[in-house]
């Protein structure tokens, strides 16, 4: 066997080198220098101050609240009222809050702001549910359990009801409305309980909100003559957050928002 290397292989040989040399350059000259690699890449990828700030955006809506004109109100009567004007969940229409443990009406302007405030008349069975079908009993049918006046929100209207007198109806279904006071019984003594300061003996209706005849004849009926409004009738034994799911304090929602 020969110990000479074949000429064709030494040929190979170095064309190899020379391939291997000739792409060494040519890379070389493709990538730039291991510096300018590095701050390009860095470039490419933000800061970590620079990924923390946050676009200012516009400023916070300003928060709306109901102007109670300094009537003595409960703190669940602020927060409903509030809520309704900030969320606009009144549609743009007046609107009612009944404090059922307070046995008192608060009529608002669509704007928030104050119309009246009166004491009122409530049904005489406490709870913040219609009884199935009580509204299809005639009234000397309904047991003294049934006579609630319900919570809830309710899109009101006039009407009249069989006596006919004129009412403003806030559950129809449930013959709940809110009407002048009568004073027909006088063993019930529904005037007197009205200019009573106490609240506990304001529980005598069958479940209709019975109002002074002033305040309904000056102010409910002149505004809900020609048009709907909306009626919040705050609970007495259900939390408030049950009865209006969509409730929140307008001033922790801004501060939650920023």
């Amino acid at each position: 066997m020969s110990t000479e290397r074949p000429p064709q292989r030494d040929d190979t040989l170095a064309g190899l080198k020379y391939g291997l040399l000739l792409g060494g350059a040519v890379l070389a000259l493709a990538l730039p220098p291991a510096g300018v690699q590095q701050a390009a890449v860095a470039a490419s990828v933000p800061s970590a101050a620079a990924r923390s700030v946050v676009p200012v955006g516009a400023a916070p809506r300003a928060v709306r609240r109901a102007d109670l004109a300094g009537q003595d109100a409960s703190e669940e009567v602020r927060r409903v009222a509030d809520w309704v004007i900030d969320s606009g969940d009144h549609e743009g229409l007046y609107f009612v809050v009944l404090d059922k443990r307070n046995a008192k009406v608060f009529l608002f302007r669509p704007d928030g702001s104050l119309l009246a405030a009166t004491p009122v008349l409530l049904g005489s069975a406490p709870g913040d549910h219609t009884v199935a079908g009580v509204g299809d009993k005639p009234i000397h049918a309904v047991l003294p359990e049934e006579r609630t006046t319900p919570a809830g929100r309710f899109v009101a209207q006039a009407g009249r009801n069989t006596t006919p007198e004129d009412v403003v109806w806030v559950d129809y279904a449930a013959a709940v409305s809110m009407h002048r006071v009568r004073a027909t019984d006088p063993r019930e003594r529904r005037l007197e309980r009205l200019a009573s300061p106490s609240v506990e003996d304001n529980r005598i209706s069958y479940g209709c909100i019975n109002l002074p005849v002033a305040f309904f004849e000056n102010a409910l009926w002149p505004v809900f003559q020609h048009s709907r409004g909306i009626v919040y009738v705050l609970p007495e034994q259900l939390p408030l957050q049950q009865v209006f799911a969509g409730l929140y304090d307008p001033g922790e929602r801004q501060l939650a928002s920023r």
